[in-house]
């Protein structure tokens, strides 16, 4: 396959690019919460600040606000906002702030607009909603909303967005386009686009084409992506997103700093003890990939409120198993 000559990044894309190339060799990429008042009717601002600033001082890389994890199709246009605006209001420049956009185009490009005034430093481009579209589809949906908004681009490949690697090619070729956050553990095309981004031509052992910029950005978005650091970080990707920040960032920063140093006994005892019954408590109900982030949270003192519908909080027996999972992991770590 020969890859395209890619266009130079505009100034405002390569200046984030390399704040984040910068920032994933220091922490995880944190996801925050979207706290809720108790009916979860509207956001709660004072408690989203204080949880970000829980995120800030235990050296998290970035913050990806009203993600997935921040229950991102749960937020009206208002809220959503509030949220962006708030976050960088509270982070105040200290790391990188990018927010969510996509879902469908109209909503896409509603929250561009509003994330752009917001100040953020780059968006997200979250998966389409229930229309699973060619490669061609998905090309043009990152093109329209490169082209409605000049802020730095990641997309998200997850569920109904799989990008091959030609795909993922001609989406770099876009000026703000800087990297792809990955949930499909697809390893062997993520390997063939990890080396189709280091080569300017058909030998993926010839030097990077952006000489003048970052490399093409890859990080690990799967579930809990602790679980599959090592198979992604043997492909070329050690950069990760983590929801365990978001409630016992003790524990994701021991294995962040394990993993640094390739101390594999370290990883191993955290995988084991900790991230291992973690996974298995979030795949017993749809939804706990958050509802349990949520929960934990709570557990922790911090007044983030219920999750929004279609989720659901944990029940009782749920969240007394969460609560020995995270003061076993807290052991670990003290």
């Amino acid at each position: 396959m020969s890859t395209p000559e890619l266009n130079p990044l505009t100034p405002r894309a390569r200046e984030v690019s390399g704040r984040l190339a910068e920032r994933m060799a220091t922490g995880v990429l944190g996801f925050p919460l979207t706290p809720f008042t108790a009916d979860a009717e509207s956001v709660d601002l004072e408690a989203l600040r204080a949880h970000l600033r829980r995120h800030l001082v235990t050296g998290v890389g970035a913050l990806f606000v009203a993600c997935g994890t921040g229950e991102f199709p749960a937020l009206s246009d208002e809220e959503y906002r509030q949220v962006v605006r708030t976050a960088v209001e509270e982070v105040a420049g200290a790391v990188p702030v990018l927010a969510g956009a996509g879902y469908g185009w109209a909503q896409a490009r509603r929250f561009a607009a509003i994330a752009e005034e917001a100040g953020v430093d780059g968006l997200l481009v979250m998966p389409p909603y229930l229309a699973r579209g060619t490669q061609a589809g998905l090309v043009d949906q990152v093109r329209r909303i490169a082209a409605v908004s000049p802020l730095p681009l990641i997309v998200y490949q997850r569920d109904l967005a799989a990008y091959t690697t030609q795909s993922l090619v001609e989406i770099a070729t876009l000026d703000t386009v800087i990297g792809l956050k990955d949930g499909h553990s697809n390893f062997v095309e993520l390997q063939r686009m990890h080396l189709a981004m280091l080569s300017k031509g058909d030998n993926p052992l010839e030097p990077p084409s952006r000489t003048d910029t970052p490399p093409f950005l890859f990080f690990n978005g799967s579930l809990t992506a602790e679980m599959q650091y090592r198979p992604y970080a043997s492909v070329g990707i050690p950069a990760y997103s983590s929801a365990v920040q978001s409630f016992v960032p003790e524990v994701s920063r021991a294995f962040f700093r394990a993993a640094q140093a390739d101390d594999r006994a370290r990883m191993d005892q955290l995988l084991t003890e900790f991230y291992s019954p973690l996974v298995a408590l979030r795949d017993r109900v749809p939804g706990y990939a958050v509802a349990l982030v949520k929960a934990g949270a709570r557990l922790r003192g911090e007044q983030v409120g219920p999750v929004r519908s279609p989720l659901v909080d944990p029940g009782e027996d749920d969240l007394a198993a969460l609560q020995g999972i995270i003061d076993h992991g807290l052991s670990l770590v003290s």
